[in-house]
């Protein structure tokens, strides 16, 4: 295992697996390659990567559907390589827990860099409060134990999730935008805000009684989000 971390990629395309697995074994990582979903699961499984990079256009079994299975058993950092204009599959990723994504064409030292940042924020220690459980009502979070529960039932969040859960309770009432979000929670000043955008909505479903009319994460037209604790 090298200091950086050990990357699966994942895509049935051979020059783009070849240039980026060069590049990131440039920056340090160990790399692994399959050349499609079903053998990308498989290495998966055997290798135990750190992060996975994950093409959404693949035959068979696509980049979607792999991450969905991955989600199902762990939650390793994903990021997808998606076709510029092929919006609805960035989010339907996003949507599927992945952390972040690269638009084709890129440029292999940018997802090097991406992928670093990834790593390096999902290993980052947190800063805790005083409190080592933080609850708002029947929602609670066990930060050392980054767990999560709602009416005392854990809730499946991705490491993401759990990050913007843990900003948003630490700092009721407040309005952020955007921009505030991707830098404060996940650490970039630059990068596309729908990503903020898709992870409100994972979240408002899984903490939210209607996420059709939430009543915790509030929506601040022209701003951005706010959350409303429930007891004060």
């Amino acid at each position: 295992m090298t200091e950086q971390g050990r990357v699966l990629v994942v895509d049935d395309d051979e020059t783009v697996r070849d240039v980026v697995r060069r590049y990131l074994e440039v920056a340090g990582f160990e790399v692994d390659v399959a050349g499609d979903g079903t053998e990308g699961l498989r290495l998966f499984s055997t290798t135990g990567p750190d992060l996975v990079v994950l093409d959404v256009m693949m035959p068979g079994l696509n980049g979607l559907e792999v991450c969905r299975r991955l989600r199902q058993v762990s939650q390793v950092p994903v990021v997808m390589l998606t076709a510029l204009g092929e919006e609805e599959n960035r989010i339907a990723g996003l949507q599927l827990g992945a952390d972040d994504y690269v638009t084709k064409p890129f440029s292999p030292k940018e997802l090097a860099l991406r992928v670093a940042s990834v790593l390096r924020r999902a290993r980052m220690p947190r800063p805790e409060p005083a409190a080592r459980v933080i609850t708002d009502g029947d929602l609670a979070l066990q930060m050392s134990a980054r767990q999560a529960a709602l009416g005392g039932v854990e809730l499946p969040l991705t490491s993401r999730e759990f990050d913007l859960l843990a900003f948003f309770l630490t700092h009721p009432g407040v309005a952020f935008s955007r921009a505030d979000l991707l830098e404060k929670v996940w650490g970039w000043d630059f990068g596309d805000q729908s990503t903020v955008t898709v992870h409100v909505r994972r979240l408002r479903e899984k903490i939210e009684k209607n996420p059709a009319k939430p009543v915790r994460v509030a929506t601040v037209w022209g701003v951005g989000y706010r959350y409303d604790p429930v007891r004060r």
